[in-house]
């Protein structure tokens, strides 16, 4: 979800400096009623947190999204890389995380300042002046379906080719590195694999599009060669794959996205468009493919 605001129109009481946690400490600890072959009993259960997360350019608030409050330095990169608002993560000189909090207490938002190059930051305003007063299209804040499509990353050496084994090694690996999904069933994981499906990066998030943007967010801030690094590597979603979810993949210049649910037709254009392998219904042994095709020779593929 996201909703452009100005800070004046939400003021906060408090504020604090948000310590880093890890996703999995990202839960709040209920207590509840489970009913089971008509019994109930009481017992504590592990909900995830979801909070308003500011993200703020040298001092001007851009947007509000509903995430996970882990891993928002990734989160930062990663939305900035993703909606075009930096092309380097030297783009950005720093980053301070404040906590909100209402007057009793309670955690009401995290606002993450950005430190934005100059360059890049003239360039923000004068997108945000060009949407004042004018009808947009509906999709998140564009002005016009021209800005909903973003260009691509374009490809500069040989990718990655993906087996259906590859697919089964890569899911398996997954299950063991989703720990906040584990305590809640309530995240998403965004997870980049190699070759071999070795799951080499994670990141979870309530909501799909955040957690692949603090995916491609670590990998920036790993200093990772896009130029390069999509040669040996893929990205696997425990989501449906939106349009969305390819254009940010193909932003950074990646090729392939393996979905465990279903595509949307407009990704599956899309990823036409790109020369995008596009996978969904990943299961052990089994998946389809809507884009391009896998490498093994009785993999089906549809174009």
């Amino acid at each position: 979800m996201t909703v452009e605001v100005d800070v004046k129109d939400c003021p906060l009481p408090a504020s604090s400096e948000w310590q880093t946690i890890a996703a999995e400490q990202a839960v709040s600890t209920l207590h509840v009623t489970r009913w089971r072959e008509g019994a109930s009993s009481a017992l504590p259960d592990a909900v995830a947190e979801e909070v308003p997360i500011a993200l703020v350019y040298n001092g001007i608030s851009h947007v509000v999204m509903l995430a996970t409050p882990a891993d928002l330095e990734d989160f930062a990169y990663g939305f900035s890389f993703t909606e075009g608002i930096i092309s380097h993560r030297s783009q950005i000189y720093g980053i301070d995380a404040k906590a909100l909090f209402h007057a009793n207490g309670p955690l009401q938002g995290i606002e993450l300042h950005i430190e934005l190059a100059a360059e890049q930051f003239a360039m923000l305003k004068a997108q945000r002046r060009n949407l004042t007063g004018r009808t947009g299209c509906g999709l998140c804040g564009a002005e016009s379906l021209q800005q909903v499509f973003k260009q691509p990353m374009s490809a500069t050496g040989p990718l990655v080719t993906v087996s259906l084994s590859a697919i089964d090694a890569a899911l398996a690996g997954l299950k063991s590195q989703q720990p906040l999904q584990q305590l809640t069933g309530a995240t998403h994981a965004s997870a980049i694999a190699d070759a071999s499906g070795q799951v080499v990066c994670v990141r979870e998030d309530v909501g799909r599009h955040n957690a692949l943007d603090k995916l491609i967010g670590s990998l920036l801030r790993q200093g990772c060669d896009f130029s390069t690094f999509w040669a040996q590597h893929w990205v696997l979603t425990t989501s449906r794959a939106s349009y969305e979810m390819v254009q940010k993949v193909a932003m950074c210049g990646g090729q392939v996205l393996i979905a465990l649910s279903a595509p949307t037709a407009l990704a599956v254009n899309l990823a036409q468009e790109y020369g995008f392998l596009l996978v969904g219904f990943a299961k052990t042994g089994q998946c389809v493919v809507y884009s391009g095709a896998l490498s093994e020779p009785d993999a089906r593929a549809f174009r």
